[in-house]
C-alpha cells in the first residue's frame, strides 16, 4: 500500500498524496488494462504485475520523476505506511521529468472513483507540491480526445489547451486526438496566491 504522506489537501477534499511503493505494481497494473491509462504513459499494451514492478523501480523510483497516489486516508490512518484498511487510493498522478523545465503529469482515476470529485484537488496537490519542489516554468499534459472525464479535470485544474496531434494514438477500437496541455508557473500562483 502507499507510502508516506507528502502533501495534505484542505478540509474540504480530504485527500492527501502520499508516496507510490514497489508494492503497489498490483494495483497499478489496473492503469496499464485501462486503453486510455496506458497511453498517456506511450504504452500500447496490458502489462503484467512483473512489468508493472519494473516500471515502478526504473520510472516511479527515478529521481527524473515523480509518482503519487491521492488517497482518502481513515482518521487514525499514520503519517507514514498506512494499513490497507486506512486509505483508499482514489487517483494516480505521475510527473515525468520533473528535472527539467517543463514536466508532465498524466492522471488516472480508477474506474470507480470516477465521479467522487477527487481528480481535480489531486492534480492541485501535485501541482503545489510541483512548483514548491522543482524549479519547473511550465506544466505539460497530454490527453487523448476521448479521455474527457481526465480532460475536463485538467482544464478545472487551470490548464490551457495548446493545440493537438491529430489522430495519433490508437485506443479503444480507433485514433484518437492527442490534446496537449500547458500550466505557467505565473498561472499556478495567480491562481492560488502563490501556494
Amino acid at each position: 500500500m502507499p507510502g508516506p504522506i507528502l502533501e495534505v489537501g484542505d478540509e474540504a477534499d480530504d485527500l492527501v498524496l502520499r508516496t507510490v511503493e514497489r508494492e503497489d505494481a498490483a494495483f497499478l497494473q489496473r492503469l496499464f488494462a485501462d486503453p486510455y491509462g496506458r497511453q498517456a504513459l506511450h504504452e500500447t499494451s496490458h502489462k503484467s504485475e512483473a512489468e508493472v514492478e519494473e516500471f515502478v523501480e526504473e520510472q516511479v523510483e527515478d529521481d527524473s520523476n515523480a509518482a503519487y497516489f491521492a488517497c482518502v486516508d481513515d482518521e487514525d490512518a499514520p503519517f507514514d505506511h498506512p494499513d490497507e484498511d486506512e486509505t483508499e487510493v482514489v487517483a494516480f498522478v505521475y510527473a515525468s521529468h520533473v528535472d527539467r523545465d517543463r514536466p508532465r503529469l498524466l492522471l488516472w482515476v480508477p474506474e470507480e472513483h470516477r465521479g467522487d470529485g477527487h481528480a481535480v484537488p489531486a492534480l492541485e496537490l501535485t501541482l503545489r507540491g510541483l512548483f514548491r519542489t522543482y524549479d519547473a516554468h511550465t506544466v505539460g499534459a497530454e490527453v487523448l480526445e476521448g479521455e474527457s472525464y481526465v480532460r475536463k479535470a485538467f482544464e478545472a485544474a487551470g490548464f490551457t489547451d495548446e493545440g493537438r496531434g491529430r489522430e495519433v494514438r490508437f485506443a479503444d477500437g480507433g485514433y484518437q486526438d492527442a490534446v496537449q496541455y500547458g500550466l505557467l508557473r505565473e498561472e499556478w500562483d495567480e491562481r492560488t496566491g502563490g501556494l
